[in-house]
């Protein structure tokens, strides 16, 4: 029995040391406490105010970016075969709600060879479906599924890599998700706890950082009147007018002819990095995937003297020409500044984002609510707290102790759990933990009422306490059991606040089933230690 004790008295300590440390650290005086305390248990938007945001993904853009992969892959298929057409373009698209119309407009192509290119296209196209408006024309649409997916999928990368690009801000409390308001299928929410300067999260996170390479057609021209004269008005099918960045307020404008469809863009990205080059000028390295690597040698092998634009969201950064076989890495040179290339490296590095954003929403919460909140919240939970303790100490007097203690160390391990796990700390989080003292109270009324069924049968004390807590035991199981069951629907199908609420829940549940029977039957096991005769118990 004493063996027993002791080693039971060992994990509990154990478990308050490790409590204790993952809430407070070691602090060596009293501003590192408070500075322990505020960096382990984060506040979220709620308690600590910051930013709140909401982003429309414009899933056109990568619905428009597919179908214009998928059109100059079947330029090539068709060359091949010696398969001739006039014109093949997509239509440029403004709207989300013009996704569904994006389509590949294919003109020209000789009857007598409809049917060979009716099988190219079914053989290597069979996510899209060919309609044919006459006897030469035909239009290339995806599929209704695959167009759902495209979507979903742009939506799902665009808030990884939105909040891959956060987490190099050292945001931890960070929530980026996708937004459940109706109607809106393609918008994320995001909020930032904290944030004093908003301006520049919004400019990383809606930075598309597109990065294409594209053949430099014609230029540089000294304004777009200029170029588009010598064009007379009118730009060569299958190019677009692209400004050059300027690197100084002496530099003049440039403007560049490039092709449409790039050579590759910021999905074969695999790594980027700043640096500088022999003349201290900075620039950014990158990699690419293999499949992007293998690209860009064919066409750079084929392309030796010619330019090469590097386009950084609509805009020029980089002009150079192709001395040799590039492969699988090369150099975005001339940059600005220091701040530029690593920027830049970031933008790269955390992905490029599948489709722009646009701003629908956009919200400031000032701490002082946040303040406001936490000062009532505490306020609530420690009337509670006082009301609880006094109830059980007067109705179940010495057991009452037993009671209270077992609910500080529940509280305890809780804060610590949210402390380990990185978690964020809400209202409806702080509502989960005044619920969980609740039920810790309730677990050990059960036990409590049993035990006093158990002395009125006539039982001694100790065998009264072993069956109080032997029957009682599957009774609090049952009910943590269940309402952890609602917590992961809650998880599962809530969003934000409503998961905090059952995540702080279902910790306190699991340690109120340490604290109530574990800790509660040490603390009566000790009491009751070497006292075979005892005949009354004060509960």
């Amino acid at each position: 029995m004493k063996n027993n004790l002791t080693a039971r008295t060992v994990v509990i300590v154990a478990t308050i040391l490790i409590c204790v440390f993952g809430i407070i650290g070691f602090p060596r005086s009293g501003a590192d406490l408070a500075k322990n305390l505020s960096d382990n248990i984060r506040l979220g938007l709620d308690l600590k105010g910051g930013t709140h945001l909401v982003l429309e993904i414009q899933v056109q853009d990568a619905v428009k970016a597919d179908a214009d992969q998928s059109a100059e892959r079947l330029k090539e298929d068709l060359k091949k075969q010696n398969i001739a057409w006039n014109s093949m373009d997509t239509p440029d698209v403004t709207k989300v709600e013009d996704a569904e119309n994006v389509a590949i407009a294919i003109k020209g192509v000789p009857a007598t060879q409809s049917s060979a290119f009716r099988g190219i296209v079914s053989e290597r196209y069979p996510n899209y479906i060919l309609t044919a408006l006459n006897s030469t024309d035909y239009s290339l649409k995806l599929k209704p599924t695959d167009l759902n997916d495209l979507k979903v999928d742009t939506v799902k990368r665009a808030v990884d890599t939105i909040g891959n690009r956060i987490d190099q801000l050292g945001l931890a409390e960070k929530s980026v998700q996708q937004y459940g308001k109706a109607g809106a299928k393609y918008e994320v929410l995001v909020q930032l706890p904290g944030v004093d300067d908003p301006a520049r999260a919004k400019e990383l996170i809606g930075t598309a950082a597109v990065l294409e390479i594209c053949d430099v057609k014609e230029g540089p021209f000294p304004s777009k009147e200029g170029a588009l004269a010598q064009k007379g008005g009118i730009l060569p099918l299958g190019t677009k007018l692209i400004r050059s960045k300027p690197r100084g307020t002496q530099d003049g404008e440039q403007w560049y002819i490039v092709a449409k469809t790039p050579v590759i863009t910021g999905r074969e990205m695999r790594n980027a990095r700043p640096g500088q080059d022999e003349f201290r000028k900075w620039e950014t390295n990158f990699s690419l995937s293999q499949d992007g690597g293998r690209r860009f040698g064919r066409y750079t092998e084929a392309n030796i003297g010619n330019k090469l634009a590097v386009v950084l969201d609509n805009q020029i950064v980089s002009v150079a020409t192709i001395q040799s076989k590039i492969e699988d890495s090369g150099r975005i040179t001339g940059l600005g500044s220091e701040e530029e290339g690593v920027d830049l490296s970031r933008y790269l590095r955390s992905g490029s984002l599948p489709a722009g954003v646009q701003y629908n929403e956009e919200r400031s919460i000032g701490p002082s609510l946040g303040a406001d909140s936490i000062h009532q919240g505490i306020v609530a939970g420690l009337a509670g707290l006082m009301a609880v303790i006094a109830v059980m100490l007067v109705y179940y007097k010495r057991a009452g102790v037993n009671a209270v203690l077992a609910l500080v160390l529940n509280t305890l391990i809780l804060l610590a759990a949210v402390s380990y796990f990185h978690a964020v700390l809400t209202l409806p989080g702080i509502a989960g933990i005044i619920l969980t003292i609740g039920m810790a109270v309730d677990s050990n009324v059960l036990i409590f009422e049993r035990i006093r069924e158990e002395l009125r049968t006539g039982k001694s004390v100790i065998a009264a306490v072993d069956n109080g807590f032997s029957k009682a035991w599957w009774t609090i199981v049952d009910t943590h059991v269940t309402t952890v069951v609602s917590c992961a629907f809650l998880f599962l199908f809530g969003e934000g606040p409503v998961r905090g609420f059952a995540v702080t829940l279902t910790i306190g549940l699991i340690a109120n089933i340490f604290t109530a029977v574990f800790v509660s039957k040490t603390i009566f096991d000790y009491e009751l230690a070497g006292r075979r005769q005892l005949t009354e118990l004060s509960i």
